[in-house]
């Protein structure tokens, strides 16, 4: 092998092995890019995240406020409840009353219309009697 051929496989290799590094080095910037990518999508993930995070945390809340007004209403209820027991109590209370008053508006009716009688009776009697006044008072005078 001469000296001239050795040179040529050597500058031969010498430009295999730069464009090999040429091509290592698109490959890292390729890498690069990738990685920056990468990057960029893992952040847009993390923000994404932590928007995920806080909706959660505002359902959180909303669930709480929920929970608070059905406790809310729940105690209401049992108020309204309680209201009503009273209120029955009290409206079986006004039917016995009403139905006192009630015999008792009869009874009075009753006697009512027997005193209607009897007076109906007297003013009779106390017409004859009247009469009778007037006729004497004639045969006086």
């Amino acid at each position: 092998m001469t000296n001239e051929k050795f040179q040529e496989i050597v500058l031969e290799k010498l430009t295999n092995l730069e464009e090999g590094q040429n091509q290592l080095i698109e490959r890292v910037d390729l890498l690069e890019k990738g990685q920056n990518q990468l990057i960029e999508r893992v952040d847009l993930l993390e923000k994404g995240q932590n928007q995920l995070i806080e909706r959660v945390d505002l359902l959180e809340k909303g669930q709480n406020q929920l929970i608070e007004r059905v406790d809310s209403l729940e105690k209401g209820q049992n108020r309204l409840e309680e209201n009503q027991r009273e209120i029955r109590k009290s409206l079986d209370a006004v039917i016995e009353q009403t139905a006192v008053l009630t015999e008792f508006r009869e009874e009075a009716n009753e006697k009512l219309d027997i005193l209607i009688a009897e007076n109906e009776i007297f003013k009779e009697i106390m017409g004859r009697h009247e009469v009778d006044i007037r006729r004497l008072k004639k045969f006086v005078i």
